[in-house]
């Protein structure tokens, strides 16, 4: 019996990077991290949120459902840095995040200015 090797790119709760989108296969399970560029709910997407976000290598396009949207109102609202775990999806050389798990890490965002203690 032969064990298939252990994909390579991050697995939740770590991080992927944008760049790095295009390693994990259709479906996989990821998690992604970035900043909140753009949030949108086009009246035409039945509660559909539309949430960009980016890091130093990206951005990274995510589809929040209602039904999720439900579940993580304040995080998909208020948060300014977001890590978003769920499946990517590839249509037409478009690759989105479908989310499963959104969660606001804004605070990390005070850390940057901290001086690091080496």
């Amino acid at each position: 019996m032969q064990i298939a090797p252990r994909p390579t790119w991050p697995r939740p709760p770590s991080a992927l990077p944008a760049v790095r989108l295009i390693e994990p296969p259709n479906g996989a399970r990821i998690s992604v991290a970035g900043l909140v560029i753009l949030r949108q709910r086009p009246g035409t997407a039945n509660g559909v949120i539309f949430v960009t976000l980016e890091d130093e290598t990206g951005v990274v396009n995510v589809i929040v459902w209602r039904s999720l949207y439900e579940r993580f109102r304040r995080a998909v609202i208020a948060g300014r840095m977001l890590r978003v775990t769920g499946r990517i999806q590839r249509e037409n050389n478009v690759t989105h995040v479908i989310a499963e798990r959104v969660e606001d890490i804004s605070p990390m965002l005070d850390t940057l200015l901290s001086p690091s203690t080496a």
